[in-house]
Parts: C-alpha cells; structure tokens; sequence
C-alpha cells in the first residue's frame, strides 16, 4: 500500500509540476508584436523606411519600363533612320511607332527646325550659321532626352544613401531606451533589455532592406543611361549634319 500511494504522489506532483514549469518559460519575441510595441520615435522610424521601401519599388518598375522602351523603341528607329535614304523620306513614315525613343523626338526637333530655316524647300542647303543652330537645337533636345530619362533616379539615389542612416537613428534611440529602462528598473535582465534591443535592430533591418535594392537599381539605370546619352550625342551630330546638306 505505501508502495502505491507513493506512486500516486508522485504522479500528482509530476502533473502540477508541468503546468508550472510551462508558465515559467520565458516568453517568445515576435518580430510583428515587438514593432507594434515599439516606442513612438521607433515606430515613426519603420514607418518612414517602410514608405521609402514601397516607393523604392514603384520608381524601380516604372523607371525599368521607360528605359526598355526607350531602348527597344530606339533600336529600330535607328534601323528606320539608317535605312531612310533621307531625311524627309523618314519624317514622311510618320514617328508614331517610335514615341518612346528619344532618339525619334531629337530627329524630330532637328527636322523641324531644318524645315523652318528653308521654309519647306527641300534639298536646300543651309548656311554656317542655320547648320550652328541646328546642331545646337539637336544637342540641346538630345540633353533634354538624358534628363527626361534620368527622372526619379536622384529620387533612388537619396532613399539609398539616407535609409541606412534613418534606420540607424532608430537602432541608436532603441539602444538608449534600453539602457533607460536598466537604469529605472535597476535590472539588466534579458527580459528588460531584449525587447527594446530587438526593436532597434528591427529599424536597421529596415534600413537596409529600402537602400540595397535602391543602390543597385541607381547603379543599373544609371549604366543604362549613360550608354544611351553617348549615342544620343553624336546622333544628335549627325541629324545636324544631315540637315546641313539638305536633309540627304
């Protein structure tokens, strides 16, 4: 009998002892439920690297969009334009197939400008002077085209060099709010430290994950760019020679 009733005890003991070994654990740290308890300078922190996350991205596609079109459009007015025996002969195949080259709309600018100075006449030579002012047109429309193209990017440029440091603004506010919270509660525990800790990083975190792809993209489109203002320079030379002649 006491054999029995000492198993029984232990059993009773083992039972209540679980329960209450389970409530002593420490509570798990969920990244959502400390960002929701963050402070309110951590919070408007994520808040601002959150916004400059998704516009990041929204620049990112639209700019990505422009600049394929640009090229793919570009690719085959060129083709038109090398091919066009002269220059009246493209504008008379009309430029709407190519409205997203700015190879198309530098032609169209120095054409025009050509018509205007020989008043219709075709085959007309210009003089020094009108051949200045077209290539001047040109070469200003084709610095017009590298602007309109680099649009938004300084906007990529700026989330990327200023998230790292917003963000580390906000692990820096995080690690004092810690350390203020030690220092009231005269306790260093993990309990006390971890959350506040947790939170700051979490700032960083989203720092970072605004400015890398912002930097890449800045990178990349910028690279894209620049290959097409070096031709678009000397494009705009040639369409300027060109109407020198007469537009042949």
């Amino acid at each position: 009998m006491n054999g029995v009733a000492s198993t029984l005890r232990f059993d009773f003991l083992a039972a209540h002892a679980a329960p209450a070994a389970a409530a002593g654990d420490p509570p798990k740290l969920d990244p959502m439920a400390l960002v929701l308890h963050a402070s309110i300078p951590v919070k408007l922190v994520i808040i601002v690297l959150v916004a400059f996350s998704l516009l990041c991205w929204v620049v990112i596609f639209a700019k990505a969009l422009h600049i394929a079109r640009a090229r793919s459009d570009s690719a085959r007015f060129m083709k038109a334009f090398d091919t066009a025996g002269t220059l009246d002969g493209l504008a008379q195949q009309g430029l709407s197939n190519f409205r997203g080259s700015p190879f198309a709309r530098i032609f169209a600018t120095g054409y025009d400008e050509m018509v205007r100075l020989t008043k219709g006449e075709r085959g007309k030579r210009l003089d020094e002077a009108q051949g200045t002012h077209v290539e001047s047109i040109t070469r200003r429309a084709a610095a017009a085209e590298v602007t309109h193209l680099e649009s938004w990017m300084s906007l990529l440029g700026t989330i990327g060099s200023t998230a790292p440091f917003i963000g580390l603004f906000g692990t820096v506010y995080g690690i004092m709010d810690a350390f203020l919270s030690i220092g009231n509660q005269q306790s260093a525990n993990l309990p006390v430290v971890a959350p506040k800790i947790a939170e700051a990083l979490i700032a960083t975190a989203i720092g970072l994950v605004a400015a890398i792809p912002s930097v890449m993209a800045y990178n990349f489109f910028a690279r894209r760019v620049g290959e097409l203002s070096d031709v678009m320079e000397s494009f705009a030379l040639d369409v300027a020679s060109r109407a020198k002649l007469g537009g042949v």
